[in-house]
């Protein structure tokens, strides 16, 4: 089980990666004319598409749910993928996107207090050190230094902190009933029935007919920032507690960063290396066994 739980570790932080490096792919996308909701549906639309074929391919046959277990893929795929979207979307157009950052990032934190209420995982101090060192990194690295915040863009913060940190809980609990890819094909399929009728297919055909450098980059924002990191962070909750896997993925803002400089050439301060090396370090903290209570599901 400890071998196990390492890859488990392992594979959330190359989720993390892969949800670190989103904007190579967004923006791309949203200069050659789509908007935030068409960007939302063509990721989900992708990932639907090669998980169908997946799946296919693997069973000859698509996985069946019980109808009374679909309030969780309603879960997995309303309120953690949509409401998520829209929520982290409409704060970015309210407030910077270094504030839009920190507020996603109180997910751990609701994460961290959800699982403690509804699975009994312990709230240990090496789990609360290591949120708050990658807190402080994440604010560091995203380059926020401070200002006002609108009521507005509070709300819809928090409320794109709770959708990001609604998946590992929904995920735990559908990962009991059910396989990894069964679980990220529903999400996605109930994800993409939702945004259908406001993404305006005809708009986004049109797009990228008109302009086809759009296609590469969707299809990299659905396979390589989308369908990967989901399929390893989904795989990794099996095996590791949805408080710890939260804070792992503090990874994320890091590689984020780190992006942003080296592809996009932002500008590098002390901040930003502080930053990056308080969210390495938190990552260290958590993983390194304290106690009897050190390696869970070991």
């Amino acid at each position: 089980m400890k071998r196990k739980t390492t890859l488990a570790i392992i594979m959330i932080l190359i989720a993390a990666s892969g949800w670190g490096i989103i904007g190579v792919f967004s923006r791309p996308m949203a200069a050659v004319g789509l908007n935030v909701v068409q960007v939302t549906f063509v990721r989900s639309l992708v990932v639907l598409a090669g998980m169908t074929v997946l799946l296919l391919i693997k069973d000859k046959a698509l996985p069946r749910v019980r109808l009374k277990d679909m309030w969780i893929f309603l879960g997995t795929g309303l309120v953690s993928i949509v409401f998520f979207n829209v929520c982290y979307f409409l704060t970015i157009e309210r407030t910077t996107l270094a504030a839009a950052s920190i507020l996603l990032y109180t997910a751990p934190c609701f994460v961290m207090l959800m699982s403690a209420l509804f699975f009994k995982e312990k709230i240990t101090l090496q789990k609360v050190a290591a949120l708050v060192l990658a807190f402080v990194g994440c604010t560091l690295a995203s380059g926020f230094a401070g200002g006002d915040i609108g009521l507005g863009a509070l709300l819809t913060g928090i409320g794109a902190g709770l959708g990001y940190a609604s998946y590992s809980i929904f995920g735990k609990v559908a990962l009991k009933k059910y396989q990894t890819f069964t679980v990220i094909f529903y999400t996605f399929l109930v994800a993409t029935i939702c945004l259908f009728p406001f993404a305006g297919i005809p708009a986004i055909a049109s797009v990228l007919a008109a302009r086809p450098e759009g296609i590469a980059p969707a299809l990299g924002l659905g396979l390589v920032s989308t369908f990967m990191p989901y399929v390893f962070y989904t795989y990794g909750l099996k095996y590791v507690e949805a408080g710890k896997a939260s804070v792992l993925a503090f990874a994320e803002p890091m590689v984020a960063a780190v992006a942003g400089i080296v592809i996009f050439n932002e500008p590098l301060h002390t901040k930003n290396v502080l930053g990056i090396l308080l969210i390495f370090a938190a990552i260290v903290l958590l993983n390194i066994p304290i106690g009897k209570g050190a390696g869970e599901h070991e």
